[in-house]
């Protein structure tokens, strides 16, 4: 017997630990099991062929809000071109609604709920082995074609439909589930998911991981055995999959304490974590960390301590902000804030508190995300209650509520495109602190540059990076025409000077921005001070036996600045005539990847 594991992802540098897991766990049956991964960016018709010739006897699909869609195709389609294969659901899209979509499909065969290790591992002894009847294995939920052939011609003859459902199956042991990845170099362009915990204590009434109140945590020299695999083989990233990896303190720091000690300078580690719960002794040792060894993506939702309650979401919101800041001032964590547009109490006016008291803990991603009832979350069953109306079709994204109209959703969703291009791609880092003094508060601006962006009809463009430079300069440039208090401050020379520092600051340029000054009355500068081999090693503060220069100046990239302003409250930006700014690209800040630059003196 045949057996394909699909997994079509959201993104090609993705990888789906779940079919792996699978894999492992049926170790018995290896040789017969193959795996397939997809994304959603592949067409449905080229998926379907790629199914088609590997002529699979069992086809198990890894089922999110990001693909059943797709799933739902390419089910019917290869029915027909696969009559007698066994085709089956699993994952978290499937598991709340299995008997009613088993009813509604023809093409789909059985659903797997929640967890698959040991439901898929008696899947197949069923199939391969004949162990057992299919009744007797929990966690199913199937039709009379999910039989083997024999057993479905005698029970019901050509066209069974009946759903049976087995019964809930008892948590597992994750300490039993075998390492997932059998050849490491395969993720070599991707992201590896690991899973030290299932469950989550926490009870926020929008998540899935709610339903799995009871943590179970893997054993951690398992753990360490484990890492110790991916640190040798220099994976890119580590992303642990624990939907609170830091409830248990002492797995926490083995786990961070290992990986500090054994940090191999490139492999980076993603948790996602309450911050309001770290101690001070696990914030030390993060402030300890290798920049860019570890990231944290902590979720804060709203600050509005109504909707908190609403969503059963339990968060010290002045706990978490210290701990922010702390690991901030370390500049060695590259941290990670979400927001949630769409929940119970929070009207605009709310969420733009929430926004603000976010944007202004400086997180180095900021996102903001619109609530998705998914099924199976007590959200789900509540939404009525709420008045929150969302998309009937995945990913099931809040339409409108009570307290936020969908004319209101469609402002933030232009927010939310605006933070995605000018903050979160860290492409526009001085320009955006520059732009934040003339307006009252982070969102104004946010909310402003949309309107721009929808005025210009801007969005939807696939707009050039250059071009979005430009685009805050023209923004910028109708801000002052159009007069006001603040913006009298606005200095379009000085920036233009900023934004071509961001600019330099992320790449050295081939091509000269059309705002920058002139080039060609510093040519005779710049290449004297590129003969000066000396004056280079005292900037880069290198010594003779770490690197030639010859290496180096490649890398290198000097410009002058013309500064004429004078230092202001609102701008906050420094008196200086002229300045000369040395950007190396051969040392880049680990975290955000910007250019090292330094001001030197030529004159």
């Amino acid at each position: 017997m045949k057996i394909l594991l699909t997994a079509i992802n959201a993104k090609y540098i993705h990888s789906n630990l779940a079919i792996y897991s699978l894999r492992s766990y049926a170790k018995v049956y290896r040789q017969q099991i193959q795996l397939a991964e997809f994304t959603i960016n592949n067409y449905t018709d080229d998926i379907l062929q790629a199914i088609y010739k590997e002529k699979p006897d069992f086809i198990g699909f890894s089922c999110y809000i990001w693909n059943i869609s797709m799933v739902e195709q390419l089910c019917i389609e290869l029915r027909k071109l696969l009559p007698d294969c066994k085709i089956w659901l699993g994952g978290p899209e499937v598991s709340y609604d299995a008997e009613k979509r088993l009813e509604e499909s023809t093409a789909v065969d059985g659903i797997m709920v929640g967890e698959g290790e040991e439901t898929f591992l008696e899947l197949m002894n069923y199939y391969i082995a004949g162990v057992k009847s299919i009744e007797q294995i929990k966690g199913i939920v199937f039709t009379d074609n999910a039989r083997k052939t024999e057993e479905r011609n005698e029970i019901l003859g050509k066209e069974p439909r009946r759903v049976t459902v087995t019964g809930i199956r008892t948590e597992m042991d994750i300490s039993s589930i075998p390492f997932p990845y059998e050849n490491i170099e395969d993720f070599k362009n991707k992201i590896i998911y690991y899973e030290a915990s299932r469950g989550c204590p926490y009870s926020c009434s929008y998540c899935l991981s709610s339903i799995d109140k009871k943590v179970r945590l893997r054993n951690i020299e398992l753990v360490k055995k484990e890492l110790e695999l991916f640190l040798q083989y220099k994976v890119p990233q580590v992303k642990f999959v624990d939907r609170t990896f830091n409830c248990n303190k002492k797995q926490t720091l083995a786990i961070w304490n290992y990986i500090k000690e054994r940090d191999n300078g490139i492999t980076n580690f993603h948790f996602e974590i309450s911050a309001d719960i770290l101690d001070e002794e696990e914030l030390e040792l993060l402030c300890t960390m290798r920049p860019g060894l570890v990231q944290l993506e902590i979720g804060v939702q709203s600050t509005n301590p109504k909707t908190i309650d609403a969503i059963r979401r339990k968060m010290n919101l002045d706990k978490l902000k210290l701990a922010v800041h702390c690991i901030h001032k370390s500049r060695n964590i590259h941290e990670h804030l979400d927001l949630i547009a769409g929940l119970p109490f929070e009207d605009m006016k709310s969420f733009q508190n929430s926004f603000n008291e976010v944007y202004a803990m400086k997180p180095d991603q900021f996102q903001l995300g619109f609530l998705k009832v998914l099924k199976g979350s007590a959200m789900f069953y509540e939404s009525k209650n709420w008045g929150i109306v969302s998309k009937s079709i995945p990913p099931y994204e809040v339409l409108y509520t009570k307290w936020l109209s969908y004319d209101e959703v469609l402002i933030l969703k232009s927010v939310e495109d605006m933070v995605e291009i000018y903050y979160n791609s860290g492409q526009f880092e001085y320009a955006i602190k520059y732009m934040e003094h003339f307006f009252v508060a982070p969102f104004e601006l946010y909310l402003k540059l949309g309107d721009y962006y929808e005025r210009k009809k801007l969005r939807g463009l696939n707009s050039s990076r250059m071009r979005k430079y430009e685009i805050l300069l023209e923004f910028m440039s109708e801000l002052k025409e159009m007069g006001g208090k603040l913006s009298e401050g606005i200095n379009i020379t000085a920036f233009r000077n900023i934004l071509v520092h961001d600019l330099y600051l992320r790449e050295n340029l081939k091509s000269r921005p059309s705002f920058a000054d002139g080039y060609e009355p510093y040519k005779k500068i710049y290449r004297d001070f590129y003969c000066d081999e000396q004056k280079i090693r005292e900037y880069l503060k290198l010594d003779s036996s770490q690197i030639s220069i010859d290496q180096v100046k490649p890398h290198l990239h000097l410009e002058h600045y013309n500064i004429n302003v004078k230092q202001t409250a609102e701008t906050g930006i420094t008196v200086k005539d002229e300045e000369f700014i040395l950007y190396d690209y051969f040392h880049k800040n680990a975290l955000n990847s910007q250019a090292s630059n330094i001001s030197v003196k030529l004159n």
